[in-house]
């Protein structure tokens, strides 16, 4: 099948197919008549595999590591445990991140509702911002 066969099929981009192709993760079979990729039921496999993969947050070189046991016959499973958890532990702490700069936000909508608009002097641009202290 081609690339938009294949894309088709798994609903996504012919550009993601490519782009899975150009980083390695993808070896499909170049057809001797018209020099076009030909992908066939492997590959397929391997990207719904990683669509999976992305979709629980994987990245592009986890994936890599992931497909590297796998071709050597060799189980990935411990890694993929390791790496989850790894992810996880990252989106917490981008989630604790995001926490405090929400409630940061919240804080100055309150603060800077009650503030006049001022237009801008030679040492001051936006006096909502440069007034605004993170103990707010």
């Amino acid at each position: 099948m081609q690339v938009q066969d294949l894309a088709r099929e798994l609903g996504v981009t012919t550009d993601t197919v490519r782009y899975y192709s150009r980083v390695g993760l993808l070896e499909p079979a170049k057809n001797p008549d018209n020099g076009y990729k030909v992908f066939g039921e492997q590959d397929r496999h391997r990207m719904r595999f990683i669509l999976s993969a992305r979709q629980l947050g994987f990245s592009v070189t986890d994936i890599r590591q992931i497909l590297q046991h796998a071709d050597k016959g060799e189980s990935p499973c411990g890694l993929v445990r390791k790496l989850i958890e790894d992810r996880l532990e990252e989106v917490n702490r981008r989630f604790d991140d995001i926490s405090r700069l929400k409630h940061r936000m919240e804080a100055a909508v309150e603060t800077w509702s009650g503030e006049e608009d001022k237009c801008p002097t030679g040492d001051m641009i936006c006096h909502l911002i440069e007034s605004f202290t993170e103990e707010q």
